[in-house]
């Protein structure tokens, strides 16, 4: 029996890097994927076609999660679809780099609503649907940079630390519905976003990572898997890094 059959899940921003490679295993895994993306709609209709191979249940939703009502109307049309909702992956969310003397207000507000606001209005959504079933998961996207901070990302940081907080919060409020909430806090990941830096800026990256290597989408992907099974029914309220041992 596959790891995820049988169960429905939600993955923002899953039209490239790292939460296309959870929506393909996801589907690879027997679940039923709704997932969602903004601006790369060709690439979000183009991972809804592939999926189909699987021979789950498969549909993408243009939607703006930093938008409340958008995301309330995206949990509507995903029980409406697909008949309910197990798992959500909260995985949408952007980086606008600056040191902080430079930062504008748009970019720390654009950053914060993304990558912070989207998991509230997701998450509080979702949340409904499964305190009715008395059971789910949570899955939220921070960073290794949420936890030690980076000079550079004040915004990004902030965001991603807010996330944790708001997880480990969410995990004892929620945890008597056996709704379980969990944070995976990637390290330096090989994305489209990666490949354009300097080679040798990436090298010297690597060489200050105990394993020698950046991750690969998949060493998130994995883990996301065994934290939406019921391989993980007894942890919640963690952070786990997938980053190599740079923390």
């Amino acid at each position: 029996m596959k790891l995820l059959e049988g169960k429905t899940a939600l993955i923002t921003g899953a039209s490239k890097g790292i939460g296309r490679r959870i929506a393909e295993m996801f589907a690879e895994q027997g679940a039923n994927v709704a997932f969602t993306y903004l601006s790369s709609v060709e690439k979000g209709e183009a991972l809804e076609q592939e999926l189909q191979v699987f021979g789950t249940k498969v549909k993408g939703y243009r939607s703006d999660a930093s938008k409340f009502d958008e995301a309330e109307t995206l949990i509507q049309s995903i029980v409406s679809d697909f008949g309910t909702l197990d798992v959500v992956v909260n995985n949408a969310g952007i980086t606008k780099d600056g040191l902080l003397m430079r930062m504008s207000e748009e970019n720390w507000d654009d950053v914060i609503d993304i990558n912070l606001k989207s998991v509230f209005n997701v998450t509080k959504a979702a949340s409904k649907i499964m305190m009715k079933n008395r059971k789910g998961v949570f899955i939220n996207m921070s960073s290794v940079v949420g936890v030690q901070g980076n000079a550079g990302q004040a915004n990004y940081a902030a965001s991603k630390a807010g996330i944790i907080g708001f997880s480990k919060s969410v995990a004892k409020e929620l945890g008597s519905r056996n709704i379980r909430t969990n944070v995976v806090a990637p390290g330096f990941i090989r994305t489209e976003m990666t490949d354009v830096l300097d080679p040798k800026v990436v090298e010297g990256w690597e060489q200050a990572i105990p394993l020698k290597r950046a991750g690969e989408p998949e060493d998130v992907a994995n883990l996301c898997v065994f934290l939406a099974s019921d391989m993980s029914a007894y942890i919640t309220g963690q952070v786990i890094p997938v980053d190599g041992g740079m923390l």
